[in-house]
């Protein structure tokens, strides 16, 4: 166990050391100039010169990165371009609001998505299968900011029952308590949740009839167990490593949908922040936010491997 677990953290160095070659190479290569967006229209190419040797820019690329990667090892993502401030404080400034976006949506996903395909696994064919199985259709197939600006439409502006856009913070001085900051989160956990109930419950409902074919549930049948707990005991509790899995796999996709509730919501989150940086050509904050979302999905990669030890005691590492 122990010695999974190291080689795991190790492993985490060459998938994140990869990863920022490929950020740094592609940022470099792609078109647009940092120094242009900083100095303006108005700019003679003498500023912008000036202002590509005050970012470094003038260097070789390899010495360029070699000085970006010897910062990252000793905890330095450097600097905004545009903001002029350390990444790791601009990501420390965003990382609640999309913390609390991405928890919030998953913990609805699961508490929604579990139940449903369960109920719909065990009365298969169903109205509610049926219904699930063409809630899975449309929520795979419309896009998160659609369904974002229906429901903006429907409950904040036609029945204005929640508000438009915005965040509220649940920590610090401004904060204005957990109904407040709930209160302005339902819109988006709703937009973004949307996809990964249809996601979750459609493997669960898989998984579950799965699990209620075998001859373990048969034999329980046989000796007068409930139900409830067949379904419950038994099958679910069979079936719950695809279930971890997709959720697993719905955590990288997650990152994705983040990025465009934030901004349809326009919620200053990290999502937000990366929008701004592309668009700004802001070279360290999208190599930073970049690393730290890879370093966060092989450490939640990680959390369901081990999860599996707990679910079904056979499995060993």
């Amino acid at each position: 166990m122990l010695r999974f677990l190291l080689q795991r953290l190790l492993a985490l160095i060459p998938v994140l050391f990869t990863v920022a070659v490929i950020v740094f190479l592609i940022l470099r290569l792609t078109p647009g100039d940092p120094a242009a967006v900083i100095a303006g229209n108005n700019a003679t190419n003498e500023d912008i010169d000036r202002i590509r040797e005050q970012l470094g820019l003038t260097q070789p690329l390899l010495v360029q990165f070699g000085i970006w990667l010897s910062g990252v090892v000793q905890g330095d993502l450097g600097y905004s371009f545009y903001l002029g401030k350390p990444v790791i404080e601009l990501i420390a400034q965003r990382i609640e609001p999309t913390l609390s976006l991405a928890v919030g949506t998953m913990l609805i996903s699961v508490c929604v998505a579990v139940p449903l395909g369960t109920l719909a696994a065990w009365r298969m064919g169903g109205w509610l299968d049926r219904l699930l199985s063409g809630f899975a259709v449309a929520g795979f197939s419309v896009p998160v900011f659609v369904i974002g600006y229906v429901l903006i439409y429907i409950f904040a502006v036609e029945l204005q029952w929640l508000p438009v856009q915005g965040y509220r913070r649940l920590f610090g001085p401004s904060s204005q308590g957990l109904g407040a900051w709930a209160y302005q989160l339902v819109l988006p956990w709703v937009s973004l949740a949307t996809i990964y109930v249809a996601l979750i419950a459609r493997v669960t409902r898989a998984s579950v009839s799965e699990a209620l074919t075998e001859d373990y549930i048969r034999t329980a049948r046989a000796k007068g167990v409930t139900e409830q707990a067949v379904l419950l005991r038994h099958a679910l509790a069979n079936a719950a490593v695809p279930i971890v899995t997709v959720i697993g796999i719905g955590i990288a996709l997650l990152i994705g949908g983040v990025v465009v509730t934030e901004t349809v919501y326009a919620i200053p989150g990290l999502g937000s922040l990366t929008v701004d940086a592309v668009l700004n050509r802001d070279f360290p904050v999208i190599q930073g936010v970049v690393l730290f979302f890879s370093a966060l999905y092989v450490l939640i990669n990680l959390l369901v491997d081990l999860s599996y030890l707990w679910l079904d005691p056979r499995i060993r590492y």
